[in-house]
Order: C-alpha cells, then sequence, then structure tokens
C-alpha cells in the first residue's frame, strides 16, 4: 500500500513539474509572439524602433502604445479568458466537445448583445449586461435539457449543438429585422474582431476577466476534484450543485465578457484546453496551461488575420473559424471512434 501511495506521489510530481515547465514555455512563446505583433503595422517595423517606442522614444511611440499594444494585450487577455471557459466547461461535461462555442454559450451571448444593440442602444454597460444575459440563459436551458445524462457524454453535445443552431437563426432574424445601420453594425459585429480596440473600452473587461480568474483560482483545486467524478468528489468534501453554480457562471461570464468587447471568436475555447492537456501531460483539463495556450492561439490567429491579406485586415473571428473547423471535423471524428 505504501508503495502505490509514493508511486502516485510521484507520479503527481512529474505532472505537476511537466505543467510547470509547460506553462512556462507557453508564457516565453506568449512574450516572443507579441513582440513580433508589436512590429507589425503596415509594414514590419525594427525591433529596435518598437522597443524604443515600447519605453516612450521616438517617434513610433504613440502607434506602439496606443494602437497596437492595445490590440495585442486585448488578444492574450482574451484568448486567456476563452481558453478558461474552455477548460471549465470540458471539465463540467468531461468531453473534449464541451466548450462554450459548440454548445451554445457563444450564441446565446450574442442574442444578448444583439438585444442590447438594438432595444437599448448599444453602450458599454448595456453591451456586458446583455452577453452575460444571454449566455446564462444558453446555459440554462442546456443544463436544464441535459439533466438526465448528468452534463456528460453524447447527449450534451447534441443538445448544445441543437441550442446553437436555434440561437443562430434567432440572430439572424433579430439582423433582418433591426434598421440598416444597426443590421450593418451587428453583423461586422458576429465576425469577432480586435481592429480598433483602444484602452478606454478594455478597462471594463479586463477587470471583469480579473475577477473571474480570481474566482476561477480560488476554485482550482475543487475542479480538479470533480474531474475524478462526482462520487469520488462528494466523498472528498465537495458541494457539486453549488460548485457547478459557481463555475458555470464563472465560465458564462468569461465567455460573454469577450463576445460584448470582440464579437463571437469561436474555437479557440474548443482548441486550448485540449492542447494545453497535452502540453502538460495532465489527466484533466488543467486552467492554466489552457488560458495561457488560448492567448497564444488567439494572438497568433489575429496575427494571420493582419498578415494574409495585407494591407486588407480580416477579423480574426475568420481566422479562428477556418482552422476551428478543421480542428472540430478531427475532434469529432476521434470522438466517434472512442463509441
Amino acid at each position: 500500500m505504501s508503495a502505490l501511495v509514493l508511486r502516485a506521489g510521484r507520479l503527481s510530481a512529474q505532472v505537476e513539474r511537466r505543467t510547470a515547465v509547460a506553462s512556462l514555455a507557453l508564457v516565453a512563446a506568449m512574450l516572443l509572439l507579441a513582440f513580433a505583433a508589436l512590429c507589425r503595422g503596415d509594414s514590419w517595423d525594427p525591433p529596435g524602433e518598437v522597443l524604443a517606442a515600447l519605453l516612450g522614444q521616438g517617434d513610433a511611440a504613440l502607434i506602439v502604445q496606443e494602437w497596437r499594444l492595445p490590440r495585442v494585450t486585448a488578444a492574450l487577455v482574451f484568448g486567456a479568458a476563452l481558453g478558461a471557459a474552455g477548460a471549465i466547461f470540458q471539465n463540467v461535461t468531461r468531453n473534449a466537445l464541451g466548450s462554450p462555442d459548440v454548445i451554445g454559450l457563444d450564441a446565446g451571448a450574442y442574442t444578448g448583445v444583439l438585444i442590447a444593440i438594438t432595444v437599448f442602444g448599444g453602450t458599454a454597460a448595456g453591451l456586458a449586461a446583455g452577453s452575460l444575459a444571454g449566455g446564462l440563459a444558453a446555459a440554462a436551458v442546456v443544463y436544464v435539457l441535459s439533466l438526465r445524462s448528468g452534463l456528460s457524454g453524447l447527449r450534451l453535445i447534441v443538445i448544445g449543438i441543437a441550442v446553437n443552431a436555434m440561437m443562430t437563426a434567432v440572430n439572424n432574424w433579430i439582423v433582418l429585422r433591426a434598421q440598416l445601420d444597426v443590421a450593418i453594425a451587428a453583423t461586422g459585429w458576429s465576425a469577432g474582431s480586435l481592429n480598433g480596440l483602444d484602452w478606454d473600452e478594455l478597462r471594463i473587461p479586463f477587470l471583469i476577466v480579473a475577477a473571474l480568474g480570481v474566482l476561477l483560482a480560488a476554485l482550482a483545486r475543487t475542479m480538479g476534484q470533480a474531474a475524478l467524478g462526482d462520487d469520488l468528489a462528494a466523498t472528498s468534501g465537495v458541494a457539486l450543485t453549488r460548485y457547478r453554480l459557481l463555475i458555470i457562471i464563472t465560465g458564462v461570464g468569461l465567455t460573454a465578457t469577450v463576445t460584448s468587447a470582440t464579437g463571437p471568436i469561436v474555437f479557440v475555447a474548443l482548441a486550448a484546453p485540449q492542447i494545453g492537456r497535452r502540453l502538460a501531460g495532465a489527466a484533466g483539463t488543467p486552467a492554466l496551461p489552457a488560458a495561457l495556450t488560448g492567448g497564444l492561439l488567439l494572438l497568433a490567429a489575429d496575427l494571420a488575420a493582419q498578415t494574409v491579406l495585407a494591407p486588407v485586415q480580416l477579423p480574426v473571428g475568420v481566422v479562428t473559424t477556418v482552422l476551428g473547423g478543421a480542428y472540430l471535423t478531427w475532434l469529432l471524428i476521434m470522438e466517434m471512434r472512442r463509441r
């Protein structure tokens, strides 16, 4: 018995060490890619000039600090938020397909944004509140319809896809019924973009993401226990009902905050947790590697969006959709082979 406990302890230490190494490697990759993104404007600027601009020196200081830096920071923060949200729902559902964009939460958050734009005028507070309300409503519908399966398995995914399709139809109807200028703005919003974001627009979303990140960190240990299964979690003292309520609100809040600021950006929340899990070598879906991977993926996608058809800048959601569609197809094939 003692030998078994010792072996389990060694295995756990190896996993934690690999998770730490993977996290540090992801942070280093994020910093390198962030600096490369700061060099990307109408053309590629010399690294020395960009570094001087970050220090407030040179003619490019205003452009780098007020135009490029907010966009790069938003990609890192919002990508991390989406990656963490994906880890939350994949842990809750114990399914690699259980991400906010697949099970309809992104579409629900976008519905809330559309209602805020068309009915209440689309203030920053209104967009945030509408996005959160829509995401929570979609989560409630999926939760109620999936109770039989215990929030896991293919049943939840199918229900989520159905809810996603219905909410998408509702969104299209709202856009068609809206006035022309509102419809044009809403359609552009639906692509998901980091273009034109400034520090004033990002201040409130960053504060919300930071607060939800603190809450997620407080729930991280419980999330690890809950990933072992309901029975083991209950015997270890986890209040499952309270935990699920808090963790789902956290996940919806992260998704809704990103949607209210940028529009729906799909597939980052689906792919980042699984890539982070494989890099960390963990049995579950740890939130930290997922968040770091999400930040790296969104920043890479945004850099590609600026470069592929330069000088035309694509919305980052277009790039994540193209890449994520291929990933989702592969993931669906792998899931069906396991059954």
